[in-house]
């Protein structure tokens, strides 16, 4: 049944993001090449030209990857500590082999949530969104752009890298975040797209409503 439920979840989401991506395009194409978004023409293709489109991407991901991999060492090496801790409390106390391996898991565990916790709120997201922020103005988008395609990667490093934990440990968080950043810029884009397509809309109408009234 959970499965099930995941499954329509997955499915809704996937059908949001691709229904997004198609009204965005559309409001590029209407407010046009000036109004739109900056940073999003450079993707993931770019960092395969062998120019300076992969030195960028290799030293963009190089970063992220790097501080990502000091938050997950950090959080095993907490998990350890307190799994070799409650190892020796649980043979002070005359527990079963057994008993004390049990014990010393879900210590192990408690440490381990409580450290990944605490890294995750200033490690890798914040790096990552913070990027992304002058990334957008260095391509020439506004502060507006740079917010939301920052923001966008912010709340997709958390989501993604929480997810990923859950299912695969250390490396789904690495993955997980890596995935969560990319698409959480992307949607952070996408949504200041489509607010800018409105905004020319309802500019449009009100500057032909005025043309009626003064004719």
């Amino acid at each position: 049944m959970d499965f099930q439920k995941k499954r329509v979840q997955f499915l809704a989401f996937v059908a949001a993001i691709i229904a997004l991506s198609i009204t965005a395009e559309k409001c590029r194409q209407l407010a046009g090449e000036k109004e739109s978004s900056q940073s999003g023409k450079f993707t993931f293709l770019n960092c395969f030209d062998m120019t300076s489109g992969t030195l960028a991407c290799s030293v963009k991901e190089g970063v992220k990857l790097y501080f990502y991999n000091i938050r997950a060492a950090h959080v095993e090496g907490a998990r350890h500590d307190a799994m070799q801790s409650a190892l020796v409390d649980a043979v002070k106390q005359g527990m079963s082999q057994t008993a004390s391996a049990k014990y010393a898991k879900k210590e192990g565990e408690k440490a381990a949530k409580l450290a990944s916790r605490k890294a995750r709120r200033i490690i890798g997201p914040i790096i990552s969104s913070g990027w992304d922020f002058f990334e957008a103005l260095y391509y020439g988008g506004t502060l507006t752009e740079g917010f939301l395609r920052g923001s966008g990667t912010l709340f997709g490093t958390y989501a993604g890298g929480f997810l990923g934990e859950q299912r695969l440990g250390r490396f789904g968080y690495l993955v997980g975040s890596h995935m969560g950043s990319w698409v959480g810029g992307r949607i952070g884009l996408m949504l200041y797209d489509v607010a800018n397509g409105v905004h020319f809309l309802l500019h449009s109408v009100q500057t032909l409503g005025s043309e009626v009234q003064e004719t």
